[in-house]
């Protein structure tokens, strides 16, 4: 029995190491390949926005119509990227195919850095989703690397902290203007929370408290500056007299206003949410991560202050009771025996946008060194 027992034991602390070793070769190997996409995507998708740069004054819808695609390829990159690690997402809920192409504004509960890479994602598997697209998102974004192609594609980097709030919304409210209608975007990914949970939660449950508001767990208060900018900004007010007026004077109500509210609650396996450094090096077990999608016409919204702020924070009520069911069961209520839909990505394309980023990189390379040749 003891030699067999010795035998056994110096085999199993191999096999453990092998595990480990083999782990730690994932992640190396998964980190390069990360830098390296990046190495040859983000300056590729920055130099060919150059080349097509006269056309934004002699084509604009031409040239935004490029930059969209150009960016929804990008966007692609970010999504293989939990996809290869084989973090899958299920969605379930209403049919959100009714308004991915009209004006929306989309509520998302914030919960780690993992919220919008895995957002990417999901839309990546949606055609014609992310080129009409607008991001709103803290403005230390537009420092790291893919900062620049966000300020490219006109998303929106709000100031945080209590003393920018006032400010931030002013702002936001000329972004609306100057850029998400003039664009036609679709689709404003707001997170009313503004900030991840975990850093969030323990202030917001001593607001709570204080001024006799629901305690949450699961989720934070939501903010109502930008939300109310926002519907503020694209609903048509009637007059008392009958007609239609706007803050923004080149409003058009059949083309500008907004027509839909996506709700969606982001939860993901155990109450464990991923982040982003946890997606580029693969290390966690696959998973998949549920969004729960609520539809509702953006008509629903009150317009009072008092009452737009009540509307919000039902919402987030229901998260917090959508989620607390979710981590108890492991499925959304209202859904059980209903088959929910794991949103599939195309493998093929990825290997083809892959090879068109790399052959642009190369060919980038070539004539920008030709150039330099002659000038020097």
């Amino acid at each position: 029995m003891k030699t067999d027992l010795s035998i056994e034991m110096p085999d199993g602390k191999l096999k453990k190491l092998g595990y480990k070793a083999a782990v730690t070769c994932k992640v190396i190997i998964r980190v390069l390949f990360v830098l390296i996409n990046n190495i040859y995507c983000i300056p590729t998708y920055c130099v060919w926005m150059i080349i097509f740069f006269p056309l934004r004054k002699f084509h604009p819808k031409l040239y935004w119509k490029l930059e969209g695609l150009f960016f929804h390829w990008l966007l692609a990159m970010v999504s293989m990227w939990s996809w290869s690690a084989g973090y899958n997402i299920v969605e379930v809920g209403d049919d959100i195919r009714l308004c991915l192409n009209d004006r929306t504004l989309v509520l998302v509960n914030h919960q780690s850095t993992a919220d919008v890479p895995m957002l990417m994602t999901n839309f990546n598997a949606k055609p014609g989703v992310l080129p009409n697209i607008m991001w709103i998102m803290d403005r230390i974004f537009k420092f790291t690397n893919f900062g620049i192609v966000s300020v490219i594609h006109k998303d929106f980097f709000i100031l945080s902290g209590k003393d920018q709030r006032e400010q931030a919304v002013k702002e936001l409210r000329n972004h609306i203007k100057s850029s998400y209608i003039p664009l036609q975007r679709n689709l404003i990914i707001l997170f009313p929370e503004g900030g991840f949970l975990r850093k969030r939660l323990e202030a917001s449950q001593r607001y709570a408290q204080k001024n006799n508001l629901p305690f949450l767990e699961h989720v934070t208060l939501p903010r109502l500056g930008a939300f109310s900018a926002i519907i503020d900004e694209l609903s048509p007010k009637q007059t008392k007299y009958g007609g239609v007026m706007n803050n923004n004077t080149d409003f058009d109500e059949n083309t500008d206003k907004l027509t839909w509210i996506l709700d969606i609650t982001i939860a993901y396996s155990e109450g464990k949410p991923l982040d982003l450094p946890t997606i580029i090096m693969g290390q966690r077990r696959a998973c998949c991560t549920h969004m729960y999608y609520r539809l509702f016409p953006s008509s629903v919204v009150p317009r009072d202050q008092e009452e737009m702020t009540k509307w919000l924070f039902d919402r987030w009520e229901e998260k917090e009771r959508l989620l607390e069911i979710f981590y108890s069961t492991g499925e959304f209520p209202g859904h059980k025996g209903r088959q929910s839909s794991v949103i599939q990505q195309d493998c093929v394309r990825f290997l083809i946008l892959h090879l068109f980023f790399i052959a642009s990189s190369y060919a980038h390379y070539r004539i920008i060194s030709y150039l330099i040749s002659l000038l020097w």
